[in-house]
């Protein structure tokens, strides 16, 4: 079983900065995809970012050139940086993992992006 913690969520300012981590409990070398997904209050879940065993990323166009996913195989821990944050992108933010066939997810952490 895989276990996910998250950190680095906070407050910050429209046109800020904030890096997200995500540590595994595992090695990341023997999980098919990491990603990060989003929810709002009163919407769905949504994917940001994702990354998969062979370093492979995927985002959808609302994080394209503002969200960034990289992971660390030494310290089995993937982040998320997240540039130009808009009000909009205030959320709680998963991790997510998906490994032999088995889906997992983090605690989430709160982002707020507000002046």
């Amino acid at each position: 079983q895989v276990q996910l913690v998250e950190s680095g969520g906070g407050l910050v300012q429209p046109g800020g900065s904030l890096r997200l981590s995500c540590a595994a409990t595992e090695s990341i070398f023997s999980i098919d995809y990491i990603g990060w997904y989003r929810q709002a209050p009163g919407k769905q879940r949504e994917l940001v970012a994702g990354i998969g065993r062979s370093g492979m990323t995927n985002y959808p166009d609302s994080a394209k050139g503002r969200f960034t996913i990289s992971r660390d195989n030494v310290k089995n821990t993937v982040y998320l940086q997240m540039n130009s944050l808009k009000p909009e992108d205030t959320a709680v933010y998963y991790c997510y993992a998906n490994s032999r066939a088995m889906a997992y997810w983090g605690q989430g952490t709160q982002v707020t992006v507000s002046s």
